[in-house]
């Protein structure tokens, strides 16, 4: 019976091997379910235990990974090329290399939650839900941005996400944020993505401490490997069910790091060497781990992994361009959506004779 079955499914590829859908398909009947993989513990703070040192990734949750972060990946490399075409302006901080820091903490919270950041956002805005289409446009002030063309890099929003922010907490105003939420016993994760650099300067040449995990004091916190997908989901669920098991807020340090500079105005080179970016790429990369980890467990194939790779080029490429020729907003629409469910009212100009009417 079984060399009847080996038959009928011999003749059956016979000849159609060669397509790559087809050898795809082949090559998933002997791909492993999952895995169970070993990750870095966690540095903690004021914690008696900690996230698991070992997790299961399932064949289904690492093909979503993957592909989620060489969106990301791929969509800040189109901005970076698309901003020297001077399609994009003005202020645009890329995320590339810290893609498991987003892409992570998605995968360890719920839709519902409410996600609030500061710039460095446009990862967040896809893992929250946000088209690449909708960033893109977004950054190159077009109609069909997540904000109408009208926020740019810095001020971008999606349902349950308040990001892109242009803001960043000073000391003062995180340290009050740290005091209420422990007075109140607030549900509230405080994220720290660590990529090493504060705009130019190293961390070690500005802060007397760099156990950024312990800056809540009397909050508890983890130090986490933010280079490792896995590292950062587990960290996040266990951060999580802390908060909502209500024992108030709690801090998590991200270690990641950053390939491009601060921003689109900073070449990144004139305060870390070639040398340093380059060993984090061939060492640390976030994607390059989880890759080798799927390929190592039978959980993916290279073939497998170099198809999803040119879907994601092609997704990231057709976004660039209704990026480039969607219309930009009309001058008419200046004033819309300033509050929300409010009915239209007259707004003055730069001109006090010229008024635009306000829409929610």
């Amino acid at each position: 019976m079984r060399k009847m079955l080996a038959a009928v499914v011999s003749h059956v590829f016979s000849g159609v091997t060669q397509k790559p859908a087809m050898r795809g398909l082949l090559a998933s009947l002997n791909f492993s379910n999952d895995a169970t993989c070993d990750i870095k513990k966690c540095d903690l703070y004021r914690l008696e235990e900690g996230p698991p040192t070992s997790t299961v990734l399932t064949r289904e949750e690492a093909l979503k990974y993957y592909r989620a972060m060489q969106v990301i990946r791929r969509m800040e490399l189109k901005s970076d090329q698309m901003y020297k075409q001077k399609f994009i302006r003005g202020f645009c901080h890329l995320c590339d290399g810290q893609e498991a820091c987003c892409v992570g903490l998605e995968a360890g919270i719920n839709p519902t939650d409410h996600v609030i950041t500061s710039y460095r956002a446009h990862g967040l805005c896809y893992t929250r839900g946000l088209s690449v289409k909708s960033i893109l446009a977004e950054l190159t002030g077009r109609r069909g941005g997540c904000a109408k063309g009208k926020g740019g890099s810095m001020h971008m929003y999606g349902k349950h996400f308040y990001g892109g922010n242009g803001i960043v907490g000073a000391q003062g105003q995180v340290a009050e944020a740290y005091n209420i939420s422990a007075l109140w016993k607030l549900p509230c994760v405080f994220i720290c993505e660590n990529n090493r650099y504060g705009m130019g300067t190293a961390i070690e040449r500005a802060a007397a401490s760099t156990d950024y995990h312990k800056r809540g004091n009397f909050i508890p916190g983890l130090r986490v490997n933010g280079m490792d997908i896995l590292s950062v989901r587990e960290a996040t669920k266990f951060a999580a069910e802390h908060c909502r098991s209500g024992k108030g807020p709690i801090l998590m340090e991200l270690q990641t790091y950053r390939y491009h500079g601060h921003s689109m105005s900073d070449p990144g080179v004139s305060y870390r060497s070639r040398e340093e970016v380059h060993n984090m790429r061939s060492k640390s990369d976030p994607i390059m781990l989880l890759r080798e980890r799927m390929i190592n467990n039978n959980l993916s194939n290279v073939e497998e992994l170099k198809e999803i790779d040119a879907d994601v080029r092609k997704e990231v490429e057709e976004a660039a361009q209704f990026a480039t020729t969607d219309p930009e907003p009309t001058l008419e629409e200046l004033a819309h959506h300033l509050y929300y469910r409010n009915p239209p009212f007259e707004v003055r100009g730069t001109n006090k004779w010229i008024k635009y009417m306000s829409v929610s």
